[in-house]
């Protein structure tokens, strides 16, 4: 039997599969899909994930059926993708280790309903226009990933373009994260015979030589006379915010700060909610803070910012401190933590946020770009808010670099800090910026405009990082049109498609 013969065979009986035996299926190649992404970056795994999805697709025999195969893919996928979640319920497991099996189980069955809209689209596409089932999943695949990241606020998480982030020169990440992935997607789900499986495997070897030369052959030139201190403190979470504590921990961050070399740096860094006291209304503590920003330059720090008149209300805000102990520059977070950082429908909802304090935060003004002494003008970032392709600068007052402050500790020693570097990598690449990412806990990187890692911190390791910054790129395709670069992608996908499709039926046609 011939290695054709034997796809033809197999691919036959994948088709065939109904009922419990095709959900368990579509659900073990969504698992296999998940190795695809950081940290693991098997994206090899993703041609026979995607191979065996549209065997089950072109075998559902219905839209509603395609619907049900991607939706049981989903939920293989985003489970597993998304375990690291839990570790946020255990930080306080008294009160809210009982939410796992909701909270994930929530996310992994909610999240499958945009691969089930993949598949019933790609679906549909070849039932009634005839598109060759490769660029069918990859509309449908495009389509789904798009909606995610919109609908109900958004949730972009592992998009398939993260496991590209082994090869962070990829010049078609002009295109953004969502064009990016749609790539592999019919790459990898064209293997399904020999052939196919050949070019998909070239394609893959051909993007790691071009990220490879590609890299080499550039150089990140640095702004003249910035130096920047990254601080990683790596408190653990369950101890962050313990008042007995707080203070110390304070205490611990400034001593790491204050270490050798202080006198050649002239900005300083601290991660999201770094202070772990509100400083807007403390003079005396933005005095004494105050201390370590550098002549000339800032320290900047995260913190909660509170409002007491005419109500109370806090804000995760980002805060420039001067010398002189004055706050020149605030920015409050926009893209807040459903249950994080608010509770959805509070007043139907009878759950408590997972941080701490009953208060839920406010919502900032959106993307904006700040400017404070010595330092080119850059848009900050808090937390999750550097996941979303296309939302992460001021449109209209475009900045020279990205400041992502965050606080993985949440999440310990899993993937999910990887994960969400990756997505910080790929706003690196989409905007043509530099990013320049500190966290609690997680990991803290310089990140050139090309996605490559400068320097970086370690996930778990406490210490400081003092590095320059990066200069700027022209703005990419994708930093001039947004998601509108997506157009063209879809209308090439499906002429494509179509033109795949009417070959193969002559081809059959003249077969028979």
């Amino acid at each position: 039997m011939t290695l054709a013969q034997r796809f033809d065979r197999l691919a036959a009986a994948t088709r065939a599969l109904h009922g419990r035996r095709r959900a368990l299926i579509a659900l073990a190649l969504g698992v296999g899909a998940t190795l695809a992404l950081p940290p693991a970056h098997l994206i090899a795994l993703l041609i026979p994930a995607f191979v065996g999805l549209a065997w089950l697709v072109e075998g559902a025999g219905s839209t509603r059926r395609a619907f049900w195969v991607g939706w049981w893919f989903g939920v293989g996928h985003f489970t597993t993708g998304l375990y690291w979640v839990s570790e946020a319920f255990l930080v306080d497991a008294e009160r809210f280790a009982w939410m796992i099996p909701i909270a994930l189980g929530g996310l992994g069955t909610g999240l499958a309903l945009f691969t089930g809209l993949a598949t019933a689209i790609a679906h549909a596409l070849r039932a009634r226009l005839a598109i060759a089932t490769p660029f069918a999943l990859a509309l449908g695949w495009l389509a789904g990933e798009w909606l995610r990241g919109h609908v109900l606020t958004g949730f972009p998480w592992n998009l398939v373009a993260s496991g590209w982030t082994v090869v962070p020169p990829l010049g078609g990440a002009g295109r953004g994260a969502y064009g990016l992935g749609a790539a592999p997607v019919a790459a990898a789900s064209a293997s399904g015979r020999p052939r196919g499986a050949a070019v998909a495997a070239t394609l893959i070897a051909a993007a790691f030589v071009a990220g490879e030369l590609r890299q080499s052959a550039v150089d990140a030139e640095s702004v003249p006379g910035v130096v920047l201190r990254l601080v990683q403190p790596d408190i653990p979470q369950s101890l962050k915010w313990d008042p007995k504590l707080r203070e110390s921990n304070l205490l611990g961050t400034i001593d790491l700060t204050a270490t050798a070399g202080l006198e050649r740096v002239t900005h300083v860094i601290w991660a999201e909610t770094a202070t772990m006291f509100p400083i807007a209304d403390n003079a005396e503590l933005r005095r004494a803070l105050a201390k370590l920003a550098p002549p000339g330059g800032v320290l900047l720090t995260g913190a909660v910012r509170v409002e007491r008149e005419p109500t109370v209300r806090a804000w995760n805000s980002l805060h420039a401190l001067a010398p002189d102990g004055e706050i020149v520059a605030t920015y409050d977070k926009f893209h807040l933590v459903p249950f994080g950082e608010y509770v959805p429908l509070r007043h139907v909802l009878p759950l408590s946020k997972i941080t701490p304090g009953d208060l839920d935060f406010s919502v900032g003004p959106g993307p904006r770009t700040l400017s404070v002494p010595g330092l080119p003008p850059f848009s900050p970032l808090i937390c999750y808010e550097i996941i979303f392709p296309g939302a992460v600068v001021d449109a209209r007052d475009r900045p020279a670099w990205i400041l992502n402050v965050t606080n993985d500790g949440w999440f310990g020693m899993s993937a999910g800090p990887y994960q969400h570097f990756a997505a910080a990598r790929l706003r690196a690449i989409e905007e043509g910026l530099p990013v320049v990412r500190v966290a609690n806990g997680g990991i803290s990187a310089v990140i050139d405009p090309y996605g490559r890692v400068l320097a970086s911190l370690p996930l778990g390791v406490r210490g400081g990082l003092d590095h320059y910054l990066p200069r700027p790129l022209p703005p990419t395709l994708y930093a001039r049109f947004g998601d509108l670069v997506l157009v063209p992608l879809a209308l090439a996908l499906l002429a494509l498609g179509a033109l795949a499709g009417r070959t193969r039926r002559l081809k059959l046609t003249t077969r028979s």
